[in-house]
């Protein structure tokens, strides 16, 4: 394989891996499987979620998740396809 080639595919193998975001069930994931699955959710806003979800109970829909400290809309939308409610 020439060196170009496999720049070509390092750097498409890169972008893959840096864009794949697995689907979370923000009703019972953890912490670490949000802020690891969810652009714009570090440790900070994924420990924020977990602890408005023991305090007020599940989420009923993602929208929900507006009524913690820093996620708005734009983070919402970025992550809508990924966002699971499981019944």
């Amino acid at each position: 394989m020439s060196l170009m080639k496999s720049v070509v595919v390092g750097v498409t193998l890169l972008f893959a891996s840096l864009s794949f975001a697995g689907q979370v069930d923000i009703n019972t994931a953890d912490a670490q499987t949000l802020a690891e699955n969810l652009q714009g959710i570090g440790p900070s806003k994924a420990e924020a979620i977990v602890s408005y979800r023991t305090e007020h109970g599940k989420f009923e829909s993602v929208d929900d998740l507006k009524q913690i400290k820093g996620i708005g809309e734009a983070t919402i939308e970025q992550n809508r396809k990924n966002l699971l409610l499981k019944p």
